[in-house]
């Protein structure tokens, strides 16, 4: 078999070439959901159906009678790796941090469907017994998920910890979240019935690169004269910014709620980017006029790797850590609401009838329907 060349310092780098292609992933993805689909009906043995509509969602629904139960488990990916990396050079361990990112990648699915987080489940699958012998990085890794559960008001009811030797490599660790939420009242579920023109897009800020794109960012070291150390700005090393911690928006939807603003819709801006405010089936053209800062590492992985726009956007959160679609009348005080729980949000653009499509007018880019295949 050939394997593709490394492409040049001076080419663009793109996921694909890091090593990540989704048109290789999602189509299994798609085969998944379909024979998982046929498994709904054992829910009505214990007098229970699923919600059909979260079929490709974000998270799963169940109807369980006087409220809803949504379910997700996620990964964290290779994050961990740029953390021990670090570790090496520094000396100072990031596994606080990426707890943070390991929860945050399930309780942000979640809320996607309107659920409030309840309970959260961990699984830490070390390459050997040996990693969980470095007590500090072991309590970082402890106090860190402990914080996430506790900003999110969410119990940590347990989980796994294998040492699983000749299936994750010595010295690393694989990590990765179940979430449980409730959807109560019933009206709160957000399952995209009510989209629609008009709606306005608000999207909440990122703190940086997130859990997504970490493939890209390590590739990228190859290309950099100091590698993780090279700066992103003063004080900041591209290591340090590539592991600053995802934002928890759990906090930002229960305000929301409390307000009494129900979404019509959520997307979580991870893999695919601003692709996933694609996300849902209705043929409806989303017009971006305003856009977010960009966070300086993503400016500079951007550069760095000679990627154009269509690229960024299709692939990074480029600022936008989550998406929330709401009534015109109620997006200034999303805005509000949301930074008033300690998360920048931009009044971005509007929903329109019409072919389904992304426009990001202050860019000129467009993505079109097929440009996201997740059903």
């Amino acid at each position: 078999m050939n394997t593709p060349a490394s492409p040049s310092a001076d080419s663009p780098l793109s996921y694909r070439q890091a090593g990540v292609d989704y048109e290789l992933i999602d189509p299994l993805k798609v085969a998944a959901q379909r024979a998982a689909a046929t498994t709904a009906t054992h829910l009505q043995v214990h007098g229970f159906n699923e919600v059909n509509e979260s079929r490709g969602e974000s998270a799963y629904v169940v109807d369980v009678g006087p409220f809803y139960l949504a379910s997700i488990v996620e990964c964290l990916g290779s994050k961990a790796l740029v953390a021990d990396e670090m570790a090496r050079l520094t000396g100072r361990s990031h596994y606080d941090a990426i707890a943070q990112d390991t929860i945050a990648m399930a309780i942000n699915d979640l809320i996607t469907v309107g659920a409030t987080p309840l309970v959260v489940q961990a699984y830490w699958a070390a390459g050997g017994s040996d990693w969980f012998g470095d007590a500090p990085r072991a309590q970082a890794l402890v106090a860190g998920w402990k914080r996430a559960c506790d900003l999110c008001q969410v119990a940590w009811g347990g989980g796994e910890t294998p040492a699983l030797a000749g299936i994750v490599e010595a010295g690393r660790i694989d990590l990765a979240a179940s979430c449980t939420g409730l959807v109560n009242p019933k009206h709160r579920l957000s399952l995209g019935e009510k989209l629609g023109p008009g709606d306005a897009i608000v999207l909440l800020a990122s703190s940086g690169i997130h859990a997504n794109g970490l493939s890209l960012a390590r590739k990228l070291v190859e290309r950099l004269p100091q590698g993780y150390l090279t700066p992103v700005q003063p004080g900041l090393s591209y290591g340090e910014a590539l592991l600053a911690p995802t934002l928890l928006y759990a906090p930002v939807t229960e305000a929301l709620y409390r307000a009494g603003i129900i979404t019509h819709y959520a997307s979580n801006i991870t893999g695919h980017g601003w692709r996933k405010l694609l996300r849902h089936p209705k043929p409806l053209r989303y017009r971006v006029h305003t856009l977010p800062e960009v966070p300086p590492v993503l400016s500079f992985i951007q550069h760095h790797a000679q990627q154009d726009d269509h690229e960024a956007y299709g692939t990074l959160n480029m600022g936008a850590g989550f998406a929330l679609f709401v009534p015109a009348e109620q997006a200034q005080r999303t805005v509000e609401i949301a930074q008033a729980s300690g998360v920048s949000a931009t009044l971005a653009g509007v929903v329109e009838s019409g072919e389904k499509e992304l426009l990001i007018e202050p860019l000129g880019l467009r993505f079109a329907a097929d440009d996201l295949q997740l059903r």
